[in-house]
């Protein structure tokens, strides 16, 4: 590769830069055009920029706990609808929020807020939306169903779970006792949250662009180096 090809190919490095990143260019074409009768020196400090933000750019899912996506849209929603049954009596057989909730009717009025329609007892409830294969796979507001279906509670992420428990209880956030192994099955009503891991996505093929840059761009320069020798 000649200097003039290298430094040609570093222009279109920085092009590339500049769309990958969103940010400005490290140097106009015209510096580093002028460049090419001395050193290295200019894309030397492109080749510095580059690196930077090949390591500045996110690659991973941070934030994340146990496939759920804490801090999603559906972990606001779900908490929101909450909220007003907390402290509530559980009431076996009850659906009147005045009154007291039984499991399944507390489970059935929280998605009926949220926009949707419940069957009223667990074991109908638990041939509602899609099945979720273990809880690294849940996201917050799937239903967990536990004691052969006699019982739902309503996973919150992070270790937590919200339920109407027993009689003398009230519905309170609490630490999951729910695992794999004691679970019946766990459904999932709200649609699952693509919009972050699409993110990621995005954000992980561009470090990746920009890796590729740095090893191209390293190469032009050992080229320009050969040519200057």
């Amino acid at each position: 590769m000649s200097m003039t090809n290298a430094l040609g190919r570093i222009e279109e490095i920085r092009s590339t830069l500049s769309q990958l990143s969103g940010a400005a260019a490290a140097k106009p074409a015209t510096a580093s055009v002028a460049a090419a009768s001395g050193t290295d020196a200019d894309f030397a400090s492109t080749l510095s920029s580059l690196t930077a933000a090949a390591s500045a750019t996110p690659t991973g899912a941070a934030g994340v706990t146990g496939g759920a996506g804490a801090g999603t849209a559906a972990d606001g929603k779900v908490l929101d609808a909450v909220q007003k049954y907390l402290g509530l009596p559980y009431v076996w057989g009850g659906n009147d929020p005045a009154q007291g909730l039984d499991c399944s009717s507390f489970v059935q009025n929280v998605y009926k807020d949220l926009g949707y329609t419940l069957p009223r007892v667990t074991w109908d409830q638990m041939n509602s939306g899609t099945q979720v294969a273990s809880l690294a796979e849940a996201q917050p507001g799937d239903l967990m169903f536990s004691h052969e279906g006699g019982h739902v509670s309503i996973y919150l992420g992070n270790g937590k779970a919200v339920d109407a428990p027993q009689p003398g209880q009230t519905i309170e956030i609490r630490d999951m006792w729910e695992t794999d192994a004691n679970l019946t099955t766990i459904r999932r009503i709200l649609p699952t949250e693509s919009a972050g891991a699409s993110g990621l996505g995005a954000a992980g093929a561009s470090a990746a662009g920009l890796s590729d840059l740095v090893a191209s761009a390293r190469a032009a320069q050992a080229a320009m180096m050969g040519s200057a020798a």
